[in-house]
């Protein structure tokens, strides 16, 4: 990933969590645990949280694997990670977590049962290439969820489009001081594929096989499965 976007999740990582909530209007806390719950962890999984951020889907995760398994996040900004561990001890739920880039990671082959992506793929300078990396971590069968902006039905694209224009970009300024980073991530939010485009992108990693994908809120965002054929 670009240094430039490295250094701009770093500038607003502590005030990450707040827009979060405000953009999706607190829906994107039910949309991991649908995520997660379509992963179908057990305990003592194994899991890679990808571009994790503050951890969100980590803690999700680990309460489920337990002790007997292990989670394991990596994100390529030291700031987030900061934050991630706080809410790890705070929440007592211990999660490994390592700054990394997904285009190239330390984890032996077949190591991992589940891994997971929260609207991270958009952000990494070459999709396929760390879909194909993230796939070699897991083992054969195993499963990656994907949890990713999408665009919303046409009846109510024109009215998202106002939304995104006249709130999101304004509040993230306001409440971050840093408009460029939200202008950035509702940009490439409207311009990334989506629904079957993307299944193609997963596709074409040539691991990634019984592709499905979840609508949510109209299309606002999409939950995609798949399973890792080896």
């Amino acid at each position: 990933m670009s240094e430039s976007v490295r250094n701009m999740f770093s500038a607003i990582s502590q005030k990450y969590d707040l827009m979060n909530s405000l953009i999706t209007i607190g829906l994107h806390k039910k949309w991991r645990k649908k995520a997660v719950a379509l992963s179908n962890p057990e305990k003592g999984n194994f899991i890679l949280d990808c571009a994790a951020g503050t951890g969100d889907f980590a803690f999700e995760y680990k309460k489920i694997v337990g002790d007997e398994g292990k989670v394991i996040a990596v994100d390529f900004s030291p700031e987030m990670l900061k934050i991630l561990s706080a809410k790890s001890k705070n929440l007592n739920l211990p999660v490994e977590y390592y700054e990394q880039d997904v285009s190239s990671l330390s984890f032996p082959d077949n190591y991992f049962d589940i891994a997971s992506i929260g609207f991270g793929v958009r952000n990494f300078d070459g999709p396929v290439k760390s879909l194909t990396e993230i796939s070699r971590t897991l083992k054969n069968n195993g499963k990656i969820i994907i949890l990713e902006t999408g665009q919303p039905d046409k009846i109510i694209r024109f009215f998202y489009k106002i939304y995104s224009a006249l709130f999101i970009k304004p509040l993230g300024k306001i409440i971050s001081d840093d408009r460029m980073a939200y202008n950035y991530l509702v940009n490439t939010a409207s311009s990334f594929p989506y629904g079957n485009k993307f299944i193609e992108l997963m596709k074409n990693t040539k691991s990634i096989s019984d592709c499905k994908y979840h609508k949510l809120f109209l299309g606002v965002a999409y939950i995609y499965t798949g399973v890792i054929r080896k």
